[in-house]
């Protein structure tokens, strides 16, 4: 594949979906989403009465099969497709991602509603994406 079908085609919802919870990650471990997610919900300490938001939070944050097919044939049409249809088959793509993003983003902000203020400290803190150091 190309560079630029590479830049274009670049799976928007799971970039996103890094910093709200594979950055929960610690830097020095290779953790999973299912790890990550684990990590986050230990370090919430959450109440009983916390637990169902969480599991919609979960889920919302769960990988897709229909959707991980849905990327996984866009890849392997490109290579088949003219330019204006890589185009449209990107766009296409971008939109799904996007309304993915916006469901679990919604689902982020339901959950994180239900949260003290102690604990929306540590969901920020532990979904923080490591920072590069600068140059």
């Amino acid at each position: 594949m190309n560079p630029i079908s590479r830049i274009l085609v670049g799976p928007l919802a799971v970039a996103f979906l890094g910093l709200a919870i594979a950055g929960a990650a610690h830097a020095q471990g290779d953790y999973s989403a299912a790890q990550s997610l684990k990590h986050l919900h230990d370090a919430l300490h959450l109440t009983p009465a916390q637990q169902t938001a969480w599991a919609v939070f979960a889920a919302a944050n769960a990988p897709d099969p229909q959707e991980q097919a849905r990327e996984e044939a866009a890849q392997k049409m490109i290579p088949t497709l003219r330019a204006p249809q890589r185009v449209d088959l990107t766009i296409a793509a971008a939109r799904a991602d996007l309304a993915s993003l916006r469901k679990r983003g919604q689902a982020l902000k339901t959950f994180y509603a239900q949260l003290t203020p102690k604990q929306q400290r540590t969901f920020d803190r532990e979904t923080l994406a490591p920072q590069e150091p600068q140059q």
